[in-house]
């Protein structure tokens, strides 16, 4: 099947042949129909599986050639847990949108940032990205109006839901127009997303593609036991002996990234935190620089990594485990991505070893094990 039959218009269908895309991921080749056809979507895939793209495109081929009825009354609106995925997403449209003729004004926004210049900037915008808490204060101050929001997209919405943002987004429902079409995509199906579904979508078309093994397949996994105290070493060990580039290590706390990334500093490797804690320039120019290639290592958590999307990336390393069997598999899956072989490292002190047992049962693969107490960390 190609882009071609979908019905998508041909400015987009040129717009992909440039970018060197051919073939519809199976997500996009049932939801961009249906969404051309303004039905109710429920998209249930992993991270990587196209969601995105599958979203943007039927949207853009809808307000193709249409004009805003109202000056700051949106269209369409997506919200994002995340000013990382905001951001992901926003460029998503950009890269297609530049294509339809009449040019459709998008603009993406979110907290950690002065709030006046996007209140400026949403003059004219059709399709507004936006996290719940950013969205609220610009509703509140009268610099957009949601009683014009034909479309609806809750974008990773198990993550929405699961970070608290519930109260905020049932703010936001009671604002938009009852007559609506709604866009609902998740990684997963949890009780809090079906319990959304029964409440939003009406007689939708649900899709779910299951995380393909191969993907799995292509990432190298090994694991080392390790004493909590030992991890710091191991880590500077295993960067400087195999000269590892473009690294991700994940941690569970935004203090654990920023002091992992200090001491890897003090060792003479590049490397600096990514967490929620940062201003958004410092996020920004940390991720540019990592995507890049300029940064050697990057130590994120768990929560700003829904907004990494790198090809290609070769070595993902859990410095801490996360707490569940799906983050595991989220934060591997940041490597051995489009076709790509990757190398996923964890670090299990003695407290870990049953949880990470739990996560390879999970997971349906054992892990190769190494014990790191006959390694030798001096000199590195």
């Amino acid at each position: 099947m190609s882009f071609s039959t979908l019905g998508l218009t041909p400015a987009l269908l040129e717009a992909l042949a440039a970018q060197n895309y051919t073939q519809p991921y199976p997500i996009q080749q049932e939801v961009i129909p249906a969404i051309i056809n303004r039905k109710d979507v429920l998209g249930i895939a992993p991270t990587g599986s196209g969601k995105t793209a599958g979203y943007v495109l039927p949207i853009l081929t809808i307000l193709e050639g249409r004009k805003l009825t109202r000056n700051r009354h949106i269209q369409v609106l997506i919200l994002v847990p995340t000013r990382e995925l905001a951001m992901q997403v926003h460029e998503v449209f950009k890269l297609f949108g530049i294509a339809i003729p009449g040019k459709i004004k998008m603009l993406s926004v979110f907290g950690g940032v002065a709030v006046n210049p996007q209140m400026m900037a949403l003059q004219g915008v059709s399709i507004l990205i936006a996290t719940p808490g950013r969205l609220l204060d610009l509703v509140e101050s009268n610099a957009v109006h949601l009683s014009g929001v034909e479309i609806l997209v809750l974008d990773e919405a198990d993550k929405m839901l699961n970070l608290g943002f519930q109260e905020e987004m049932n703010r936001i429902f009671a604002l938009l127009p009852k007559k609506r079409q709604n866009l609902l995509f998740s990684a997963t199906l949890s009780d809090d997303v079906n319990n959304i579904n029964q409440l939003l979508l009406h007689e939708p078309l649900v899709i779910k593609i299951e995380a393909e093994t191969d993907n799995i397949d292509l990432i190298e996994q090994l694991a080392y036991f390790v004493p909590e105290e030992r991890k710091g070493p191991l880590l500077r060990y295993l960067i400087k002996k195999n000269d590892l580039k473009q690294v991700l290590v994940f941690t569970s706390s935004v203090y654990s990234a920023e002091k992992v990334a200090e001491k890897l500093r003090n060792s003479g490797v590049d490397a600096w935190a990514m967490h929620s804690k940062l201003s958004q320039k410092a996020r920004t120019e940390t991720m540019d620089r990592f995507k890049s290639g300029k940064l050697r290592v990057m130590v994120a958590t768990d929560l700003i990594s829904r907004g990494i999307d790198i090809k290609f990336l070769p070595h993902v390393i859990n410095y801490e485990l996360p707490r569940s069997p799906k983050d595991y598999i989220h934060r591997i899956g940041r490597t051995g991505r489009a076709e790509s072989p990757g190398e996923a490292i964890s670090f299990v002190s003695p407290e870990e070893e049953h949880h990470f047992r739990v996560i390879q049962k999970k997971m349906g693969k054992w892990v190769t094990m190494i014990d790191s107490k006959n390694i030798e960390f001096r000199g590195f």
